[in-house]
């Protein structure tokens, strides 16, 4: 929920979504402020205000659970596209109150990048939601407010004119973002002009796959790496995976982009030449591919990494369209020798169906699972009951986001496997992981 050098404490989050609360976004944009104010230098605040319009009737027509499982998801989805695209500065995401969620950053940003990143959270939002239990999916119409922090202004005083702007854009046909500002808004970057940036920059070989180490928990020994996507824009800056393939989705070009990535990541993991792992992720456009199987196989082989060490993710959401299909899809490749996780488990309301169902070896635990472990029985208490659910199915658990020594012994000692996050690595270049595999291959 929170990058860089922001903390939090218990009473900070919001139970519901595990996002910090109205108290903590206040709190931690006054301390912005007044660091702000002591270094000229001190990177700008930017922050948007999004209000889920529609969100009522859910309620109505569900149930509060079903309510609930969808401000679950709209939470796992703003703080995903804040770790993609806001990795390199402070950013908080809080839960401020019914279906009104901040997302707010300080770093060296522009109007432009600001707004982009604004519209695309709301497009985020925007997808299908699937409600608890399989009783159908919903989709939320969100509205945002953005603003740019004036030196010294208070944080009441901001969260005001937010909640103003958001107020006009529901009013106002047509708006998704408006600038609480009376200063000039420059128009947003053209979404047809940002797809074809897109499709250009797959056809010049732009777009870096980089790797986010995974480690053995008990020894801290490399054990493989996840493949990630990362797009630097000219005009935007640097643009994350799950922003990308939404931008690709529109094109029509998620399946060029997917396997660009894959034959991107393979062509690197084959120069590892060690026992390392690779994981890709699977998209809905893959799975619903009806040659995808043969077509995955044959670039596999093509590449010369071993189908045996290859591990694919998927989320719950690449499930939505037909479970049965994917469940048959995903076995044929895992009897080739390939291992399947169930990725980002824990971020929203499970379908345990799909526990049923697939063919899968791994849990991979979203890192608001081990976020309060260390300090709040209830976190820990939850974290057992999964591990001992993966236990029953015979399925290892991988643990993401782990930050701390005291995470990394905790999820040991519970009995989870693996690991990623900052506590060993960021996610690296492919020269840099490179780097790492020599350091490996040389302290075994």
């Amino acid at each position: 929920m929170v990058a860089s050098s922001t903390t939090t404490t218990s009473y900070s989050f919001d139970r519901l979504t595990g996002l910090g609360n109205a108290a903590f976004a206040i709190d931690v944009l006054e301390r912005w402020r007044d660091e702000g104010a002591q270094n000229d230098r001190t990177a700008p605040i930017h922050a948007t205000l999004i209000g889920l319009g529609r969100f009522d009737t859910v309620n109505l027509a569900y149930g509060e659970a079903a309510g609930d499982g969808a401000l679950a998801e709209v939470a796992r989805r703003i703080r995903l596209l804040a770790e993609d695209e806001l990795a390199h500065g402070d950013w908080i995401a809080a839960r401020i109150g019914g279906g009104q969620f901040l997302l707010a950053a300080r770093e060296a940003c522009s109007r432009e990048r600001w707004q982009w990143l604004s519209e695309a959270l709301t497009d985020a939002l925007s997808a299908p939601i699937a409600l608890i239990g399989g009783v159908g999916a919903v989709r939320l119409w969100p509205r945002a407010a953005m603003i740019r922090m004036l030196s010294g202004e208070r944080t009441e005083h901001v969260l005001d004119r937010l909640a103003a702007t958001l107020g006009k854009a529901n009013d106002k046909t047509g708006a998704r973002v408006l600038w609480a500002s009376e200063v000039y808004a420059p128009p947003g970057y053209r979404s047809a002009q940002l797809e074809a940036d897109l499709i250009a920059a797959l056809d010049r070989d732009e777009i870096e796959v980089v790797i986010q180490p995974q480690y053995d928990l008990a020894g801290c020994l490399l054990v493989g790496g996840e493949a990630l996507a990362r797009w630097q824009h000219p005009t935007l800056g640097l643009i994350g995976a799950s922003a990308m393939f939404a931008i690709a989705e529109r094109a029509e070009h998620v399946a060029h982009l997917s396997r660009h990535i894959a034959q991107r990541a393979l062509a690197l993991a084959a120069r590892w030449g060690s026992d390392l792992r690779l994981s890709l992720n699977v998209t809905p456009d893959d799975l619903s591919n009806s040659g995808f199987v043969r077509e995955f196989l044959a670039m596999v082989a093509d590449s010369g990494f071993p189908a045996e060490r290859l591990t694919l993710e998927i989320t719950e959401h690449v499930l939505l369209n037909n479970l049965e299909e994917a469940a048959q899809k995903l076995s044929q490749l895992r009897d080739t020798g390939m291992r399947i996780a169930l990725d980002d488990f824990g971020s929203g309301f499970c379908n345990f169906g799909y526990l049923k169902l697939l063919p899968l070896d791994y849990l991979k635990l979203d890192k608001s699972m081990i976020e309060g472990v260390t300090d709040d029985p209830r976190d820990l208490a939850v974290l057992r009951a999964i591990v001992a659910l993966a236990d029953a199915l015979g399925l290892k658990v991988v643990v993401e986001g782990v930050e701390t020594e005291e995470q990394r012994a905790l999820a040991l000692a519970e009995g989870c496997l693996l690991f990623q996050g900052f506590l060993c690595s960021p996610a690296l270049s492919a020269t840099e992981f490179l780097r790492l595999v020599g350091k490996h291959a040389a302290n075994r």
